[in-house]
């Protein structure tokens, strides 16, 4: 592996569970654990994919990387700074893209863009190139005046990729890159990713989709249960076979042989 830009030791996360999650979930348990000492690296210029089952905390593992929740116990450390004693550097070290992520609907790309990049200090004649490169290269400049409440799904999701990385990151994280996405604005995700990574990007991303580790990821960690179940490159993970059937016979010698 090349040099190491991102680290995660021991994480650990518990969250406790309200009425209705205890429902949702078949438990009595007042407190779920969502991340269970969870321990990998990252290499500078790789793909690194999470994959794993609805559950298995792999957006909880990846808010805690983007500095939104705090880890119960175990250190992240992005670009050579720990995240307990420098926050702010490592939030100016990643981007990061979620399904979560709501543009407020009443503003335009144009103004959305700028005012990231206002946040981040970009000097404006950088942000404006910057701007004119991302907006083409995604289709947004035709839509830079319109409302996002007046957007696709997939056009809002373009813009929400641009904005997550108008700060030009070295690092880049991705929740589902491509969930819920049609399959002309998924593919120009997955392009892009990979334009990234000739650039020397780092991406971590996390996904359900098998096809996807496949097509873009240098290494894999297999997340069930909040805790890695493999890891590897897809040759040493999967060796021959599919990482279709690697997951679910991994899965199935973690949860039973009825689990799925």
């Amino acid at each position: 592996m090349s040099h190491t830009i991102l680290t995660v030791k021991d994480l650990k996360k518990t969250f406790r569970l309200s009425k209705k999650q205890q429902k949702i979930e078949k438990t009595n348990l007042l407190q779920k654990v969502a991340v269970d000492g969870l321990s990998f690296s990252v290499g500078e210029g790789e793909i690194y994919g999470l994959l794993g089952p609805n559950g298995a905390g792999k957006t909880t593992t990846l808010r805690m990387i983007a500095t939104l929740i705090s880890p119960d116990e175990g250190e992240i450390t992005v670009a050579g700074h720990p995240l307990s004693k420098n926050p702010a550097a490592v939030r100016a070290s990643l981007g990061f893209l979620t399904g979560e992520l709501k543009l407020e609907e009443y503003f335009t790309p144009n103004y959305l863009f700028d005012f990231f990049a206002a946040l981040h200090g970009i000097d404006p004649a950088v942000a404006a190139e910057r701007k004119a490169r991302l907006f083409t290269r995604f289709g947004i400049d035709r839509f830079a005046e319109v409302k996002v409440a007046n957007l696709s799904t997939g056009m809002k999701q373009k813009v929400s990729l641009v904005i997550s990385i108008v700060h030009d990151p070295a690092i880049i994280v991705f929740d589902e890159p491509t969930n819920g996405l049609d399959v002309l604005t998924a593919r120009v995700v997955t392009d892009f990713l990979e334009e990234l990574k000739a650039e020397g990007k780092t991406i971590l991303l996390s996904t359900h989709i098998f096809s996807l580790v496949e097509k873009l990821c240098d290494r894999v960690g297999i997340l069930i249960d909040g805790s890695l179940a493999a890891e590897g490159t897809l040759a040493e993970v999967c060796g021959d076979r599919s990482m279709e059937d690697t997951f679910f016979d991994i899965y199935r010698n973690l949860k039973g042989v009825d689990a799925v």
